[in-house]
Order: structure tokens, then sequence, then C-alpha cells
């Protein structure tokens, strides 16, 4: 048995810093560029029994993990063990894709009722990463006749990769653990085209994320992987505060509770509102990738400093500014294209002003001032932003939907990077509104 699924990634076009808290909203775009799981059986010889799931990711060197896997003590769900050895020898550990496993499989054995982890047929993984989520692969061609250029081989460890930001790790966790639900369970217990499928699968996909990233985040680049584009409110982190580490008592019941979210304290206060969100025809979000310094560390945490020490002024800004971002997400959907540009200004003036007080560079000055050429000097560029928490390696545009924009787009940014010494390009990717979803076979001929 084999099949495929796919998770998009995301763009925080308004709602940087706003969306950590649930008296704010975000506005997030699902994005083209797809992390995509491919799952197949492991034939074992007959009469043997294998406990071993494979995870590979062949667009790069030494990506390959082997884990085993048992039911651990009291209750403690699937705990797997990466296993060295063959092509495994040299792979660093994966907690991202070692986490989504404990969990998906913990809650997979439950569901399904299963008494032994035999019942755990041995599986191989495959992942496949559209080419805008890392920069400069070593070639463009892909494998096999039915993929093209979609998947690129890179001549680095996954680790040492430089990704461009479109929210890799979510999507990855997303896809992940909804190919292992897809491949484990009966349609009846768990279907991803359905509305209580994708419920599951965010419950679970966002439990497994903050466990991996080791903090309780906003879950927006979650929500984007398996919803798609929406207006996004965060879940209350304490829906995840009594879950215990994987493996260790309890763990197993704790997690189905909280992933059904049935009980009071469990119950997901999230809201991804769909139909508050879309482009108006002909208008299109594309991404920049923008190599013209690095990401502030620590951006976050000295807004919420700022915050916590300025409440009044933060509060005062941070209403203004969840104001006019609702007002740029109702002129997208109501269609009016004269009106984007000012929406975004209103919004950009807000967050200048709330880097200047912070101390942070969410719009820094050479951000500012391609934005601004961009607008001034590309026929068919309505605005664009500094998406998410702001920085110096991404801008997020919205133009229109036609070859022409594109190419004038990619002669002015060619131009731009010549002129200013750095390195800015168009990704492929554009905005998109489907999440989470199965995907045909014959796309990933040759690299399954």
């Amino acid at each position: 048995m084999a099949l495929a699924v796919s998770a998009p990634g995301k763009v925080l076009l308004a709602g940087g810093y706003l969306v950590l808290d649930r008296n704010y909203t975000g506005l997030v775009f699902g994005l083209s560029a797809r992390i995509n799981v491919i799952s197949q059986d492991i034939q074992a010889s007959p009469g043997v029994h294998i406990n071993e799931i494979i995870v590979r990711s062949p667009q790069f060197i030494k990506a390959e993990w082997r884990y085993g896997y048992h039911l651990a003590d009291e209750d403690g769900g699937i705990k797997t063990i990466q296993l060295q050895g063959g092509a495994a020898a040299s792979a660093k550990s994966n907690p991202f894709v070692e986490t989504t496993l404990n969990y998906a499989l913990t809650y997979i054995t439950r569901r399904a009722a299963y008494g032994t982890t035999q019942t755990l047929k041995p599986v191989t993984l495959t992942i496949l990463a559209d080419n805008d989520y890392y920069s400069s692969p070593s070639n463009s061609a892909g494998k096999g006749s039915g993929s093209g250029n979609r998947f690129a081989g890179y001549s680095t460890t996954l680790e040492d990769a430089h990704k461009t930001g479109l929210g890799s790790s979510a999507a990855l966790v997303t896809a992940l653990t909804a190919s292992l639900l897809s491949h484990y369970l009966d349609d009846s217990l768990f279907d991803l085209a359905t509305d209580e499928g994708k419920r599951v699968l965010h419950n679970l996909a966002q439990a497994a994320h903050c466990a991996a990233q080791g903090k309780v985040g906003s879950g927006f680049d979650v929500a984007a992987a398996v919803y798609g584009s929406s207006l996004y409110r965060r879940f209350s982190p304490s829906i995840l505060s009594s879950l215990p580490e994987a493996g260790k008592p309890s763990f197993s019941a704790k997690l189905f509770s909280v992933v059904n979210g049935k009980e009071a304290e469990s119950q997901w206060d999230t809201e991804v509102v769909k139909d508050a969100v879309s482009l108006p025809k002909g208008v299109a979000v594309r991404m920049c990738d923008v190599d013209c310094g690095s990401q502030t560390v620590g951006m976050v945490k000295q807004v919420l400093a700022w915050r916590s020490s300025q409440p009044e002024a933060a509060k005062e800004l941070w209403d203004e500014l969840q104001r006019r971002n609702e007002m740029l997400a109702s002129v997208l959907k109501e269609g009016k294209t004269e009106e984007i540009r000012p929406a975004v200004h209103a919004i950009r003036e807000l967050v200048r002003k709330m880097g200047t007080e912070s101390g942070v560079p969410i719009e820094p000055d050479s951000q500012k001032e391609l934005l601004d050429a961009l607008e001034e000097n590309v026929e068919g560029v309505y605005s664009g932003v500094v998406p998410g928490a702001g920085g110096f390696d991404a801008l997020a545009l919205l133009v229109k939907d036609d070859e022409e924009t594109t190419k004038r787009l990619e002669e002015f940014l060619k131009g731009w990077s010549e002129k200013k010494g750095g390195k800015v390009k168009l990704m492929e990717v554009s905005g998109e509104m489907e999440g989470a979803r199965k995907e045909n076979l014959l796309k990933y001929q040759g690299w399954i």
C-alpha cells in the first residue's frame, strides 16, 4: 500500500506579534510550496516480523532515519528509538520527525484500539519538499518523468540547508502526521477530506509541533498547513500544559483526551475562519527571498518585553493595528484593488512605530527602501510587507497575477541586487487557499 499527502507553507501577511495573543488575530495565507510525504509498506519476508519505520528525505545527503518502536509502560504510548546502521548510520537525530512519530503512533494505536505494536506494520515515509523551502539548490533537475524540476537535489545535509522561512517545520509535522493517520487508520476512523479529520489533524499536529520545538507558539503555521489561508486566532497554551512527555506514564490517555478535546480543560478554542480571507480575482501573493542580512535573534522576546514595560501604549498600538489588519482583510475579500495600497501603508506605519518603540527592526530601513521602490517602479505591484515577525530575510507582495508583472519583478529585483550588492529573488511560490490534502502518486515518479 502506498499513499501521498501534502501540506502547504505559510505567510503571515498581517498580524505579526499580535497573533501570539488570543485577543488579536493574524491574516495568514497558505502557500503553493508544499511538503509531501509518501508512505509505503515495507515488505518483510514470510514469517519475519519487524518493528521498523524508515523516514527518508532523498533530496539531501545523509537524510535517512530508521526507528524501532515499542509500547511504553504505564500507558506511556508508543516510543520510538533511532536505530543506527546502513544508510542511517550518519544521520543526526531529527526532533521534528521523532516527536511526530511518537505522537501520531500513540494516537493511532489508541484510536484503533491496537493491543500490541505488531498491529503497526513497518512503513517507509519519503519526504519531498518543493524547491522554494530552501535557497540555492545544487541543481534544479528533479528525478523522474513525473516530477519535472519540482524537487531539486541538494549537496548538503538537511541541517545545513538554508531555509527561506516558509514554515517548513510546521508543514513537515502536519504532512507527516496526516500521512501516518491516513496510512494506518481506516477511513471510518480518519478521513483527511472531512472537517472532523482536519480537526483531529490540527490538534495532534499542534501538540507534536509544540513538543518538538520545546515551546508553545502561536500555532498559526500549523493551522495554515492544515486549513490553508484563514483569519487565525490562537488556542490557549494551557490546553497543552497537562501533557506528559512521550513515553511517560499516562501520555497515551492524556494525548488522546487533548486531541479529541472533549473534556472541559482540553477544549480547543482556536478560531480558523476560512471565509474571512480571499484574494481579488487576478491578484496573487508572491514571496521574495531577501539574502541581505540575518534575522535578529530574540526579536519576539524584545517586542514582548517592550509590551510588558509599556502596557497602555502597547495596547493602544496593537488595538489600532488589529483594526487596520481587519480592514486589509476586508479590502482583499471585497475585491477593492484600488484600496490595497492605502490599507497596507496604514499597517506598515504602525509596524514601523512598534519597531521604533521596541528597538526591533521589524521593517528595517533596507526593506522599507525596497518595498517603496517596488511600488513606485514596477507596474502591477499593489503593495507589500515584511511578513510575520519581520526582519531582513523575506518580503510578501500583493501583485497582478500575470506573466508580464512577474517578468518586470524579476528584472527589477535583479537590477536591485546588482546595485545594492545583496541578493533578492522572486520565488516561484504564490498564495493558495487549500490546506493539507491527499495527492496523486504519479506526481512522485522517480522518487518512490
